[in-house]
C-alpha cells in the first residue's frame, strides 16, 4: 500500500508519515522542496498546491492521500482546493482523508475547506473528512508558554466557561492511519477529547506540570492576532482572529459523539489535561483547530 501525505515535514503531515511508517506502509512525502529529508518516507516529491499537474502525477496509483490546507490567505486556499479536487478527479486514488484543521465545512460558510470537502465528495473517490476543533499544540506557542512561565497565566481567546474537545496532531495521525485501513467509513469523523474541557482545566494542568499556580486568562481575538502575526503573517492572522470572534458566539466547541473517532474507529485520545507533558515543536499551527 502506498500513501501520499501532504505537508510531510509540517505539524500535521509529519506525524502521519511517522505513524504510517511505524505500521510498515509505503509513504510518498509531498513537500515544497525535492531535497527535503523526510524520515520514514520511501519517496519525496516536490508538489505544491498550486500545480494541478504535479498533484495529479503524485496522486496517481496511490492507495490513499492525506490532504489539508495550509495557513495562507483564504483566496489562495480556495485556489488550492480547486487544484486538489481536479487532481483527485483525474488521478482517482483509492482513498482520500481530508483534515479540515478546524475550519467549517458547512457549504453555507463558503470557505475553502467547505469547498474542498464538497468538491472531493463529488469526485466519487472514497472520502473521510476529519473535523478537529482546536489543536492542543496551539497552547505550546511561545506567546502562551512564555506568559505561563513569567506570569502564571494561560492566555487564550476563548471564554473561561467554553468547553473544547482539544485534539493533538498525534490524535489526527492515529485517525488517518485507521481511516486508510477502513474504507468502509466515509463522511465526517470528529477527532478530539470528550467530554470537552475548559480553559481553567488546562491552566490547572499546566500548573501541575510547572509546579506553580496557573490561572486561565481570556484575551481578545485582536490580542491573539497580534501574537501570531509574526509567525503566520498578517493576512492569515486576521483570518484566525475572525474565526475566534465567531467562535465566541457559540456555547461550546465539542465534538459530536455519534461521529467521533471514539465511536467509529475505537480510538480514544488521551486526557489532554496532560497537554504540558505532550510537547511537540510548533510549525504553522496557529489556525483555529490547526
Amino acid at each position: 500500500m502506498t500513501y501520499v501525505i501532504h505537508g510531510a515535514t509540517g505539524a500535521q503531515g509529519a506525524p502521519v508519515v511517522a505513524a504510517l511508517a511505524a505500521a510498515g506502509q509505503s509513504v510518498t512525502a509531498l513537500t515544497r522542496h525535492a531535497d527535503a529529508v523526510v524520515a520514514g518516507a520511501q519517496r519525496v516529491v516536490a508538489a505544491d498546491y498550486d500545480s494541478t499537474e504535479k498533484l495529479t502525477e503524485a496522486y496517481r496509483g496511490a492507495d490513499g492521500v492525506f490532504v489539508h490546507l495550509p495557513v495562507v490567505a483564504e483566496e489562495d486556499r480556495r485556489a488550492y482546493a480547486r487544484n486538489i479536487v481536479a487532481a483527485v478527479r483525474a488521478a482517482r486514488p483509492g482513498r482520500v482523508v481530508f483534515s479540515t484543521s478546524g475550519a467549517p465545512v458547512d457549504p453555507g460558510t463558503g470557505g475553502a475547506a467547505a469547498a474542498l470537502a464538497g468538491g472531493l465528495a463529488e469526485t466519487g473517490v472514497s472520502l473521510a473528512v476529519i473535523t478537529p476543533t482546536l489543536y492542543l499544540e496551539n497552547l505550546l506557542m511561545p506567546y502562551v508558554l512564555d506568559t505561563i512561565r513569567e506570569r502564571g497565566a494561560l492566555p487564550y481567546p476563548i471564554r473561561a466557561d467554553f468547553p473544547v474537545s482539544w485534539a493533538s496532531h498525534l490524535d489526527i495521525a492515529d485517525a488517518v492511519v485507521a481511516l486508510f485501513d477502513r474504507p468502509d467509513i466515509t463522511g465526517v469523523v470528529s477527532v478530539g477529547q470528550y467530554p470537552a474541557i475548559t480553559g481553567p482545566d488546562l491552566a490547572a494542568a499546566f500548573g501541575a506540570h510547572f509546579g506553580k499556580d496557573v490561572v486561565f486568562e481570556q484575551i481578545t481575538p485582536e490580542q491573539f492576532r497580534s501574537s501570531v502575526a509574526p509567525l503566520i503573517g498578517e493576512g492569515p492572522a486576521a483570518d484566525v482572529a475572525g474565526a475566534y470572534a465567531a467562535m465566541s458566539t457559540l456555547e461550546d466547541h465539542s465534538i459530536t459523539p455519534e461521529s467521533s473517532a471514539q465511536k467509529l474507529l475505537g480510538i480514544t485520545p488521551p486526557d489532554h489535561r496532560a497537554v504540558a507533558d505532550r510537547r511537540r515543536p510548533l510549525t504553522g499551527t496557529c489556525r483555529p483547530g490547526n
